[in-house]
């Protein structure tokens, strides 16, 4: 993982004259000036740092800086990893596939819409397959209309070489907080 964006004030680079001071245990020690707070910081041996600088008056807090610089990027890291999804998957049919197969396809784009990942269909031709380019489209068609509403087309077929790419995602929550996919879990 590469280096961490996150960045905080200390000492005397915190601008505000006044901050709500917390101390290294978490006690609210009170609005002091910058000055003062730092001088405590010091005679602690510790840091103070800006930690909510957009409240009024911003707050601060006396911690060890590399301590506390620790916890706040294993926390970043852990949020990071919560974050799933939003990958492109890709699924591939060919122009006459068996019904069998088209199901099995399906169930994995289900998978996939699952892990909130978006999916690239590729009907692949080949030889005189691309007579027949209309079978691809057809193919599109036949999963759009088993997701119905619960899809949204993020880029509308077209031809790349002798492939038949689109990419479609689940539809997103409705107003009302529910899923509007819930087609997809019904087939």
């Amino acid at each position: 993982m590469g280096k961490s964006n996150l960045f905080w004030r200390t000492d005397f680079s915190i601008r505000a004259p006044s901050l709500r001071v917390i101390d290294s245990e978490g006690k609210l020690i009170g609005v002091l000036g910058r000055d003062e707070a730092v001088k405590r910081a010091k005679e602690a041996n510790l840091t103070l740092v800006e930690i909510a600088p957009n409240a009024t008056p911003p707050v601060a807090k006396i911690v060890d800086f590399g301590k506390f610089r620790y916890a706040e990027e294993k926390k970043a890291r852990a949020q990071a990893k919560k974050v799933k999804g939003g990958e492109v998957k890709e699924i591939r049919f060919s122009p006459f596939i068996a019904e069998n197969d088209f199901n099995i396809r399906i169930e994995r784009i289900k998978e996939f819409f699952a892990g909130k990942n978006k999916v690239r269909v590729v009907v692949v031709f080949k030889g005189p397959q691309m007579r027949v380019k209309h079978v691809g489209y057809d193919i599109i068609n036949k999963i759009k209309g088993v997701f119905g509403d619960g899809v949204i087309t993020d880029m509308e077929p077209k031809f790349l070489g002798k492939h038949l790419v689109t990419v479609i995602s689940p539809r997103a929550n409705n107003k009302n907080g529910k899923k509007e996919s819930s087609k997809i879990d019904n087939k």
